[in-house]
């Protein structure tokens, strides 16, 4: 029981850590660009530097970006957000966007005709706002009017086209996506920020990033989300194994209880051992014999351990049972993900540690002495 439950809280453990780096990584990354590419001396014309830019290895879609924070009202709520403009066409190449729309789409961001702009929100923004497809609301940002007292912020009105849900708190209640143009006039800038890229393999953005720079000759800056991201996924790694170890700690109690027990079996059994030994029993047959009962005491835990620890994390992942604040955590619930090295790796470890249990109390069984048992038994 003892290495049952040990391997069953370890290999939960594992799965929920797992689990939760896994979500928030895909849901980073489908919200965000891969790598991220500044140039020295401005980008004047996106559309060239997003094709030259494609034709770097591994680099699958680019488009062009500008960021500004912005305060946006409505009658029956306000909050500051960031403001991205896009170019729709290549917007869905980077992120997910396109494939995250609840209602209307990016294409209606350049449908707004002789009207106000058009925007798009989040869900959770929207909710805050109280707003719906074709509400208008009021954006103010910095960039205002030349007045005697100076630039004064000036409100824009923008109709909403669409709303999105990216399944990251931190977008879906704080960006608005406008076009490129509106983008242009919301901040007073008449090019673009920087030019966002998507890869091929997520786990060859740095290399990519570094190449980009390289064949460039510097012309280009870069940062790629491992870069963005490294204190995030430092404190998950670094949390996971502190969780791993201190759970491991379980499995070594259990070993500790599998010792105790041969050793209380070996004085027990003491009369048995020297008569198997007087009958021509050797010292390593005695200590296999104690050996296989402490492997067969690993084998059975460990397999019922791992198989519950398995049932339990499938369930739990499937009907997301533990819920959490998303405006905490960034995700609606715990994910739970068993990786098969993860997996094996505790099977094996554990076995391990119960097979290392049983050396000392078998080595004891086997240098007992037949005489001194059977005289003082």
């Amino acid at each position: 029981m003892g290495v049952t439950v040990g391997v069953m809280a370890l290999v939960i453990a594992l799965a929920l850590m797992t689990g939760l780096q896994a979500e928030l990584r895909d849901r980073i990354l489908g919200s965000t660009a891969h790598i991220f590419v500044w140039k020295g001396d401005g980008i004047r014309d996106y559309h060239a530097e997003v094709k030259r830019l494609r034709e770097f290895p591994h680099v699958l879609g680019a488009a062009p970006a500008i960021l500004d924070k912005a305060l946006i009202t409505t009658s029956q709520g306000k909050a500051f957000i960031t403001i991205k403009g896009i170019d729709p066409a290549l917007e869905k190449s980077v992120t997910d966007i396109g494939r995250s729309m609840r209602q209307g789409s990016m294409a209606s961001l350049n449908e707004g005709g002789d009207g106000p702009p058009r925007i798009l929100l989040g869900a959770d923004l929207a909710r805050t706002l109280k707003v719906r497809v074709g509400d208008r609301v009021q954006v103010l940002t910095p960039e205002g009017t030349l007045s005697p007292m100076g630039m004064l912020p000036r409100a824009r009105s923008l109709d909403v086209a669409g709303i999105f849900s990216l399944g990251l708190f931190e977008f879906d209640s704080a960006y608005g996506f406008v076009t490129m143009p509106v983008a242009e006039r919301l901040t007073g800038r008449d090019t673009p920020e920087l030019i966002e890229l998507r890869v091929d393999d997520i786990y060859r953005a740095h290399e990519v990033a570094g190449a980009i720079m390289e064949q460039s000759a510097g012309q280009y800056l870069t940062e790629d989300w491992t870069q963005l991201n490294r204190s995030l996924f430092s404190a998950l790694w670094l949390e996971k194994m502190a969780i791993s170890i201190t759970i491991g700690l379980i499995v070594m109690v259990a070993a500790l209880n599998i010792v105790a027990s041969l050793i209380l079996l070996v004085m027990e059994k003491h009369r048995d051992i020297a008569i198997l030994k007087t009958m021509g029993a050797s010292g390593r047959s005695i200590m296999l014999v104690f050996m296989l009962q402490g492997l067969i005491i690993g084998f059975i835990g460990t397999g019922l351990g791992a198989t519950a620890g398995w049932a339990v994390s499938s369930v739990l992942d499937r009907y997301k049972l533990i819920q959490v604040p998303m405006d905490v955590y960034q995700v609606s619930y715990v994910p739970f993900v068993v990786l098969p090295f993860d997996f094996i790796l505790v099977v094996v470890s554990a076995i391990l540690v119960c097979f290392v249990a049983t050396l000392y109390p078998s080595h004891q069984a086997s240098k007992l002495d037949p005489a001194e048992a059977l005289r003082y038994g």
